[in-house]
């Protein structure tokens, strides 16, 4: 068996997990949980899915175990949600695995910046700024207030042994509110909850020993810690692992840390790393390596006797079995990759590892739906999650030929959830490849996640043995004489050549087209946007040993992209030597360069051998609009609607073959 490892069984504590594989706990803050702390039906489906697909361990998103004194809004766990918590954890235990909720004292300094601006006063351990306002100072807590949340992890945990739930997680990791008792960066108190490391860590070994009390010394309870900040300075993050001095918690002490919480009783650790500032280490978007922080969770493996959980981009099978072979951790933890693909554990049974559909790192379904728009949390490539039996695909009881035109992602999804449903489709693309945009933004190095995706997609379509004709450049002429039932418009977007004098010129290219290797970058390149195709083609050619500068005409650049991504993608290109110039616009290209002007109408002269347009993508809707009331069901979905992110394309498709 390939993956031996991933699918043996393991203990932690009594309690035995079916296979190595728990699937990490994601917040579930204004997604499928109700302030009065109780879980919707949509809850209970979404985590029995994972359960369904042979998840040995389900980790719940945190749950708050008092409002009164940390005012965050995550979700109450209280005596209302009890029905739910039961069947919840009966639904899953009939498939064989087993689930923990985490609780959480709360948010403490990373409250958000929203409920301050209301009047909400952050509390922390001691009088620190507030992360996201840090003109406010956060309240220390009293010692009476932190002995009642200690309570309160009581009073909880006896509801989660009435719901027959397996076993708990305490959340102390990210810089929220127990992380920030444990960490002299944001613990000076003087009272006994404050001073040395042992003193710090107090609060968590009352809170385990709280537990016991109520649900019994062999009730499992774990612990989710970060073994080291990456705080390089006051709000800002560390891109790598060395060559700075750690304001936040570093491995040294972390390692004390898993051997005071074993010797307290902990069950088992949950081993992350980051925090607000070191965003991106908690969240590991598109840019970060497979498995970046393993080797620092094998420090914490050989420091303790108890099992220990690794976390941050494990998705890859090859590489979690690996982890689990070379002894560097007891299980894996898999989240936005189990959002992806919740039938994960199931493929790698079945010996299927390539239809495993990839998580891209993007964190655009998942949490900036969640926290940006306030929507319930799902998947960029699979829109099914979180809305498991909404959108539950059923077979069509009419059978249509359905023509799909365009093979970029919007088509290539079109076309499989067509295929799956039971129409007879055929797929034309008019170059000699399937992908459209993923197969540019699939070239450098570090967008690896978009060629698995890519690759994904092609393995199903040929799975599925739907035709598909490349080199094919549909007209009206050959849809009218084929004569399909339905319709549907992928025909993508192509780059916008802003009108600029010496447009012309030889040396000016499109970044779609130095990505896919129809043109050649000399070595002092301006790029013309500093959007994210901009900005990632200025990192692909700093990389390459380029002089590169980006010409941004707004006040930022990177905008409408999740925060972790953002942060690590500007770290790179001023770790690469990328110059970002902004509020400038460009009024010349020659043959020496280019001139700029910025809002002050002060001019600049750039000499460089390639000017890279990136200024945005226009719709290619020519087709549709030739066909709009000559088929019977005509549909456009993706860029040709309007160009904008995987996200929305997928999203898009999956909507419209789902009901034709």
């Amino acid at each position: 068996m390939k993956f031996k490892k991933l699918l043996e069984p393991m203990r932690i504590g009594t309690i035995v997990v079916k296979n190595r594989v728990a699937m990490a706990p994601i917040n579930m803050i204004n997604l499928f949980s109700r302030a009065e702390g109780t879980i919707t039906q949509r809850c209970v489906e979404y985590f029995v899915e994972r359960a369904r697909g042979d998840v040995g361990l389900i980790i719940t998103g945190v749950f708050k175990v008092e409002n009164r004194i940390d005012k965050a809004t995550y979700t109450l766990l209280t005596s209302n949600g009890l029905t739910a918590l039961a069947e919840l954890a009966d639904c899953v235990h009939s498939y064989g695995s087993r689930i923990f909720i985490q609780l959480s004292a709360g948010a403490g300094r990373v409250i958000d910046g929203e409920l301050i601006d209301v009047g909400v006063k952050p509390v922390c351990a001691s009088e620190v700024p507030s992360f996201w306002r840090p003109t406010v100072t956060c309240r220390a807590l009293t010692t009476d207030e932190v002995e009642e949340i200690v309570e309160a992890f009581g009073s909880s945990a006896e509801l989660v042994g009435k719901a027959e739930i397996d076993g708990i997680e305490v959340h102390g990791h990210e810089g929220y509110l127990i992380d920030e008792f444990t960490t002299s960066l944001w613990n000076r108190r003087t009272d006994k909850y404050g001073g040395g490391l042992e003193e710090r860590l107090r609060f968590p070994i009352e809170i385990i020993q709280k537990i016991k009390d109520v649900l019994g010394s062999k009730f499992p309870v774990t612990y989710r810690y970060g073994i080291k900040h990456f705080i390089k300075s006051p709000g800002t993050g560390a891109l790598n692992r060395d060559g700075y001095k750690e304001m936040g918690r570093d491995i040294e002490e972390s390692l004390e840390v898993a051997k005071l919480l074993e010797r307290a009783g902990y069950d088992a650790l949950h081993v992350d790393a980051g925090s607000y500032e070191g965003y991106y280490w908690a969240h590991p978007p598109t840019y970060q390596p497979d498995g970046c922080t393993v080797d620092m969770v094998a420090d914490v493996k050989k420091a303790v006797d108890i099992p220990v959980i690794a976390v941050s981009k494990l998705g890859v099978p090859e590489l979690a079995e690996k982890v689990l072979e070379e002894g560097k951790a007891d299980m894996v933890a898999l989240g936005r990759a189990l959002l992806a693909d919740p039938y994960w554990v199931k493929k790698i049974q079945e010996g299927k590892p390539e239809d495993i559909r990839p998580c891209i790192g993007c964190h655009e379904g998942c949490v900036n739906r969640a926290y940006i728009m306030g929507r319930p949390l799902s998947c960029s490539v699979n829109p099914s999650c979180g809305r498991e039996r909404l959108y539950e695909l059923k077979q069509t009881a009419v059978v249509k030929k359905v023509f799909i035109v365009g093979g970029g992602v919007a088509g290539m999804e079109a076309a499989r959830v067509a295929a799956i449903r039971g129409h007879q489709v055929t797929l034309y693309e008019k170059t000699d490849k399937l992908g459209g945009h993923l197969v540019e933004a699939s070239v450098p190095d570090f967008k690896k996640d978009i060629k698995r995706l890519l690759d994904w997609y092609i393995t199903q379509l040929k799975k599925l043995k739907l035709e598909v004709n490349l080199t094919t450049n549909v007209t009206s002429e050959l849809v009218e004489r084929e004569k399909p039932d339905v319709l549907v418009v992928a025909t993508g977007s192509i780059p916008i050549v802003p009108e600029i004098p010496g447009i012309e010129n030889p040396m000016v290219t499109t970044c779609c087209d130095l990505l896919l290797g129809k043109k050649r970058a000399g070595n002092r390149v301006v790029v013309i946007g500093g959007g994210m195709e901009g900005c990632e083609t200025a990192l692909w050619l700093a990389k390459q040993g380029k002089s590169v500068t980006v010409v941004e005409m707004m006040a930022d650049v990177v905008t409408g992209v999740f925060k972790a991504n953002r942060d690590m993608l500007l770290d790179l290109l001023g770790e690469n030597k990328v110059e970002v110039v902004t509020n400038t616009s460009p009024m010349e290209i020659t043959s020496k360069g280019i001139t700029l002007i910025d809002t002050d109408f002060r001019r600049r002269a750039i000499n460089c051998d390639t000017v890279a347009l990136a200024v945005g993508l226009k719709a290619e809707r020519g087709l549709y609009d030739d066909l709009r009331g000559k088929i019977p069901e005509l549909y456009s979905i993706g860029d040709c609607c309007e160009p904008r992110k995987i996200h929305h394309a997928i999203w898009d498709a999956h909507a419209v073959a789902s009901v034709i």
